[in-house]
């Protein structure tokens, strides 16, 4: 007999089938009568809901279970509405013994007899926590996971049939792509693909290799529904089910489109970068020579306008001599170039109008390039004024004029074009060394041979020249960029070889008046008999400017550095003028040399010299405020006209203010006029402006005051003075073509002269008043013309 046989005929003990039931403990099982009341409870039903038997037996299971029948309520009438007959179903609340409720599933089936007769109901609740749980976590994953891919904006995440078609679609793939989920489920992908891509087989290929190396990844240009295209970094990688069976593909696309130009933008700026550096290195080397050169070319130049003084009967050595300086002049314009290039030159900006600036360059620049080239100027309506060094801003054209004549093999076309210009913060990001703003435009185009990019690359490198040996320096294009970029401005290449080139300008937008260009008078050469120390390291720079001195009548004292300098000023000589280079050896530097010394002896003027300022004494390519600087080299009648200037100008900064009349001791104060005049005073140095309008104001005048000529001429505009007190010097634009300017729109307007020069006998005045003046000098300038004006 088997071990099965034995088992089917060995006898169960009768309690067998209780202690099944009591051994299921993750189920309330128990047995109810027809009528509904409990005959048997087992142990899961007590854990499940914490009824003993004792407390449920003999009672209606509605007791405990209430959502699932009503008391005296007819199971056989339940199971028989089943359709078929049978077991049903109940998803219902059971009520604990401690009060709270569990949720249960609960299946009910009939319990028969041997005749088939319904003898009671067989119920088997579980507790259906867990199971709500577990089905409430995957619908609020679900859920999750919906709201993720709606909320994902900025990646395109879509699935791919085998065959790679779409068949789901992201929010972030509709804002990217441009298409709506409707119109592009079913479609192959395929369709974001450029043309050439399709063309060369991309798509498929980008499965096989995700499908046969389980990735595939690549930045590349994709279409939009509207044409445009976008640089994307997309990802895609094959899909199995359980079984490893493959069934498509996930796809991933970003719109990098942005980071792709930040990249390039940041591969420019570090060219830009380099570049910059490299030119800046360049700038420093330039400088230093220019700064050397200028020192010797000061030594040649003075000696020989010594030496001029000495043969003046010898025609045929004046003539030497004359050609000799001409060259000196060449050198010196060679060294203002490498300063220029090095934006180290002091500038001299002023307000132009670039149309008239332009229209009076004409001449020179038709005379410069020949007949054989056309000249065609472009001027677009309304251009804005702009600030810079006009005589920089002329020699800057000039030579983009002969650089392209020589490009054009003198014979071609030049086209001039100006306008107006916004570089905006976008392109400020990409030229790092651009500020965005407002600038005028000058563009410069020739018919020439144009460049290749590796001359381009080096075009503004000073003494970089694709000119035969012998014929340029290599300096015209790199002081153009120097000065452009010293003057606050951006200088851009374009050109293509055979199609010629174009240069632009762009100098920033100035919102002042127009300044008139600056007239050299041709005054006299006057001397004095003031003591001057001149202090300079280069010997024969020293000996050469101490004989141009006392050729000129003053008593001269010398040092070779600051410190010695300092201690001569301390020894308690009388000094009027300190003469120092600006980049001078020692501890001592040149600017704080000029402050200690003006502490010890107040009464004593400074003048600058240099032909590289290194910042000294400039900054932002701009003398400080209150500086005096000449630049070398420089002749004997610069530096005359220069020291007279600077002492008058020091002179009358230190005439004691005046006191007023009613406050007056010792000495009565000059008489107050009888009728108060309109009077105008015009110096670019503050203090005198202030000095001056006092005087002028405790004379019992009324006085308005201006710094520039802009300044001035925008005084006139809005009130009528009778006269007009102008600094002959004045730093832009001279006096006397102010005064000229003055007298064409108020031909009634009385012309003083406030100077420590000699003004020339044909310009016409209607005064001069001498540095220092005082209160009487301005009282006597001024009576004429209260005498002759109407009460």
């Amino acid at each position: 007999m088997s071990e099965q046989q034995a088992a089917e005929e060995r006898p169960w003990p009768a309690s067998c089938p209780q202690r099944l039931v009591d051994s299921i403990l993750s189920y309330a099982v128990y047995m109810v009568s027809p009528e509904g009341t409990v005959i048997s409870w087992n142990l899961g039903a007590r854990n499940l809901t914490g009824w003993a038997d004792s407390d449920v037996i003999g009672k209606h299971y509605s007791v405990f279970y209430p959502s699932a029948a009503a008391p005296g309520e007819d199971l056989r009438t339940v199971l028989a509405a089943e359709t078929p007959p049978g077991s049903v179903r109940r998803d219902g609340w059971v009520r604990h013994r401690d009060g709270s409720h569990l949720r249960v599933d609960t299946t009910i089936d009939p319990v028969r007899n041997e005749q088939g007769e319904i003898i009671g109901f067989a119920f088997v609740s579980r507790d259906l926590a867990d199971v709500t749980a577990a089905d409430e976590a995957l619908r609020q994953s679900e859920e999750q996971f919906q709201l993720l891919m709606r909320g994902v904006v900025d990646y395109a995440i879509y699935m791919l049939d085998q065959d790679g078609h779409v068949s789901t679609w992201n929010a972030g793939a509709e804002r990217i792509k441009g298409y709506a989920r409707e119109e592009i489920l079913g479609s192959h992908f395929s369709r974001f693909y450029t043309p050439e891509d399709r063309e060369a087989g991309i798509p498929a290929h980008a499965l096989r290799t995700a499908l046969k190396e389980g990735r595939y990844e690549s930045e590349a240009w994709r279409v939009r529904k509207d044409g445009t295209r976008f640089f994307a970094h997309v990802v895609i990688d094959p899909i199995f089910d359980p079984s490893n069976n493959h069934v498509g593909f996930a796809k991933i696309t970003r719109d990098i489109t942005e980071k792709q130009a930040a990249k390039e933008a940041l591969e420019r700026t570090q060219r830009a970068l380099q570049q910059a550096q490299k030119l800046e290195t360049i700038g420093k080397l330039t400088g230093g020579v220019a700064h050397d050169f200028n020192n010797l070319l000061q030594v040649i130049g003075g000696n020989l306008q010594l030496l001029a003084a000495d043969m003046s009967n010898n025609e045929r050595a004046r003539q030497r001599l004359a050609n000799a300086l001409a060259g000196v002049h060449r050198g010196a314009k060679l060294a203002s170039h490498l300063l220029a290039f090095g934006r180290r030159q002091p500038l001299v900006p002023s307000v132009i109008n670039i149309r008239r600036f332009l229209r009076g360059f004409d001449d020179m620049l038709r005379r410069s390039l020949g007949e054989a080239i056309e000249i065609e100027t472009i001027v677009a309506g309304g251009v804005w004024h702009t600030m810079a060094d006009s005589a920089q801003l002329e020699n800057a054209m000039l030579n983009l004029a002969i650089n392209a004549r020589d490009a054009m093999s003198g014979v071609g076309r030049l086209t001039i074009e100006i306008g107006n210009a916004y570089l905006d913060d976008a392109y400020a990001r990409s030229h790092p060394e651009v500020s965005a703003g407002q600038y005028v435009m000058i563009a410069v185009t020739d018919t020439g041979c144009g460049m290749t990019p590796e001359v381009m690359a080096q075009a503004v490198e000073p003494f970089f020249s694709t000119k035969p040996e012998g014929h340029g320096t290599g300096l015209g294009l790199s002081m153009v960029y120097g000065f452009v970029k010293q003057s606050g401005g951006h200088v851009t290449l374009y050109s293509e070889v055979g199609h010629g080139t174009t240069v632009r300008l762009y100098l920033p937008r100035s919102f002042e008046k127009e300044d008139v260009p600056p007239e050299i008078l041709p005054t006299t050469v006057i001397g004095g008999s003031e003591t001057i120390l001149v202090a300079e390291d280069d010997e024969q720079v020293c000996t050469t400017v101490v004989d141009l001195l006392r050729g000129l009548g003053y008593q001269v004292l010398k040092a070779t550095d600051g410190e010695s300098a300092f201690a001569i000023v301390q020894s308690g000589i009388k000094i009027d003028l300190l003469f120092t280079d600006v980049v001078m050896p020692g501890q001592l530097r040149s600017p704080d040399l000029a402050r200690k010394a003006q502490e010890r002896l107040p009464d004593m003027a400074v003048l600058f010299t240099s032909g590289y300022t290194q910042n000294a004494i400039v900054h932002g390519g701009r003398l400080d405020k209150g500086v005096e600087l000449i630049t070398k080299p420089y002749t004997r009648e610069d530096l005359a006209r220069k020291i007279r200037h600077v002492l008058a100008n020091h002179r009358q900064r230190r005439n004691p203010r005046p006191a007023q009349p009613d406050r007056a001791e010792g000495a009565p104060a000059p008489p107050l006029s009888r009728r108060p005049l309109a009077v105008l005073l015009v110096d670019d140095d503050e203090q005198i402006r202030e000095i001056g309008g006092e005087m002028i104001r405790g004379l019992g005048h009324v006085v308005l005051t201006a710094g520039n000529a802009g300044e001035a001429l925008s005084v006139l505009e809005k009130n009528a003075p009778e006269v007009v007190l102008i600094d002959v010097g004045l730093q832009g634009t001279s006096g006397v073509e102010l005064a000229a300017r003055i007298k064409a729109r108020r031909a009634d307007a009385r012309i003083i002269y406030a100077t420590g020069q000699e003004v020339p006998a044909d310009v016409p005045s209607d005064g001069v008043l001498r540095k220092p003046y005082d209160s009487a000098a301005i009282a006597a300038a001024l009576q004429p013309f209260i005498a002759t004006s109407k009460a």
